[in-house]
């Protein structure tokens, strides 16, 4: 049976009265919640290319709480709700990552949980893998 490890930060800090876990890590597997830009939309207006920025940012932070580095995300799978945003996601993540990109799937959804979102990421990470060391 694999050790499970809840990994927490301060740079993503877990809801009080949430029923879930921001990450775990399971073996080499670094597991982490879907992320939004919450709470920074609510304290300001963001776009989609800001709030995908600061998604990445805590995913980046999650990883590297686990053990990991930017180059152990290996998959995204990213929600928005407009595709026609998926340019200025796309920008986002040229400016975040470095190739070779982690492999990612992008789908429409009619909402997410707060009316100012625009983009939600589920990111998938190993701590035995760096994309940034591929040949």
């Amino acid at each position: 049976m694999s050790r499970v490890r809840h990994v927490k930060t301060d740079q993503v800090p877990e809801s009080a009265s949430g029923t879930w876990s921001n990450c775990l890590v399971i073996g080499n597997e670094v597991v982490m919640s879907g992320m939004t830009a919450h709470p920074a939309s609510r304290d300001a207006t963001l776009d989609t290319y800001a709030q995908t920025l600061v998604v990445l940012g805590k995913l980046r932070d999650l990883v590297e709480a686990a053990g990991g580095s930017l180059g152990s995300i290996y998959k995204l799978v990213i929600y928005v709700k407009d595709i026609g945003d998926k340019d200025e996601v796309g920008r986002a993540r040229r400016d975040f990552f470095r190739a070779p990109y982690p492999c990612s799937t992008l789908v429409q959804v009619s909402g997410l949980v707060f009316p100012e979102l625009t983009v939600e990421i589920d990111a998938f990470a190993r701590l035995d893998i760096d994309l940034q060391a591929v040949e």
